[in-house]
């Protein structure tokens, strides 16, 4: 097989003096906050609950201004809650806190990760393109007393959005690359369908954080590079945590002679550290997110995070029944399929025309 691997050592060598700081600082700070985490659990009294939860309230507002300083002084990461008007900021609050939340059902975390996709797309698109706006004239069932239609004004993007090819690190990031090019063909005035590149890419699980290797699987993807040099290619992965996967990509389509136009990353959550990485190691790369964690526990998972979001929203594979791509878009069912068709489409184009 032919495979690319890249190591943890390797990744790390992007960081510099100040971003090894700024990540020792929130490791110590996340430290405090387990220790009252140890303290709520075990605390008994209505009144020592309360207490503890108001120290720990102020312990997360600590950290997230830590990180919104970290942020502010880089022009490529791009955290939601610290780029919009405070008055946006509760949305996706109760978007990442469904998200999070143990309780939440399969399809109630599709749902909630369709929303924050389009939450997403306004940071990157909506804004910058409030200026200068499109308009949609649309035919309405109204037919009384004649035809009507009606007039609406949206976001002008078209630069920003019709050169774009969906790079997909399978599997977790499937469904909300879909999301994400559905979302731009909403926006495009000529309703562009967006390329597919699929990139057959894991983590090696079985190493710890500081020893993980990044494994690209060339004879189980389906691209073609000539379709990649000069465009803006968008990475939407649910969870950014090493930033290894998107850097490993990345780094074997710039050694393969691929000069995107831009390359931009779309998390629902992503580490500090994940950030810094992969921002360090590519030039023109922007860090999109919904919402910023912390840390990394030793195992490269997002603390305090929401589990493993490829099972959540793909469900769960035995050791011996790997699904494939096509196998995960059957079993999304028939309102998805139908909701994406021409993506579907074109993903299906990319795979059996390879």
């Amino acid at each position: 097989m032919s495979k690319v691997i890249l190591k943890a050592e390797d990744l790390d060598g992007y960081l510099g003096e100040a971003d090894r700081q700024s990540l020792a600082q929130m490791d110590g700070m996340y430290e405090h906050a387990v220790a009252l985490f140890e303290r709520l659990s075990a605390a008994g009294s209505t009144a020592a609950k309360r207490d503890i939860e108001s120290a720990l309230v102020d312990s997360y507002n600590h950290m997230g201004q830590v990180m919104r300083d970290i942020c502010k002084k880089e022009g490529r990461i791009k955290v939601y809650s610290f780029e919009t008007p405070r008055e946006s900021h509760g949305e996706a609050s109760r978007l990442i806190a469904k998200l999070r939340d143990e309780n939440t059902q399969r399809h109630e975390f599709t749902y909630y990760t369709q929303r924050a996709y389009e939450l997403l797309f306004n940071l990157a698109y909506g804004y910058a393109g409030s200026r200068n706006k499109n308009y949609l004239i649309v035919k309405t069932p109204v037919r009384n007393p004649v035809q009507n239609y009606a007039v609406h004004k949206i976001p002008n993007v078209d630069n920003a959005i019709n050169s774009t090819v969906m790079c997909v690190m399978l599997r977790g990031a499937l469904l909300p690359s879909i999301i994400m090019s559905k979302e731009i063909e909403e926006y495009s005035s000529s309703s562009y369908v967006t390329p597919f590149a699929l990139f057959k890419i894991k983590r090696d699980d079985s190493k710890d954080e500081a020893g993980m290797e990044y494994i690209l699987d060339l004879d189980r993807s389906y691209f073609r590079l000539e379709d990649l040099d000069g465009k803006d290619l968008v990475f939407a992965d649910p969870m950014n945590a090493t930033g290894g996967s998107l850097v490993t990509v990345v780094k074997y389509l710039l050694d393969q002679g691929v000069r995107p136009r831009s390359i931009q990353c779309f998390n629902v959550i992503c580490a500090l550290k994940g950030a810094l990485r992969t921002m360090r190691a590519v030039d023109n790369l922007t860090v999109y997110t919904l919402w910023m964690d912390p840390v990394l526990n030793k195992l490269a998972y997002i603390m305090p995070g929401l589990g493993d979001a490829g099972d959540r929203i793909n469900g769960t594979d035995s050791d011996d029944d790997v699904r494939d791509m096509i196998r995960l878009i059957a079993d999304y069912g028939s309102g998805i399929t139908s909701l994406y068709r021409k993506q579907i489409r074109t993903i299906e184009q990319t795979v059996l025309h390879r």
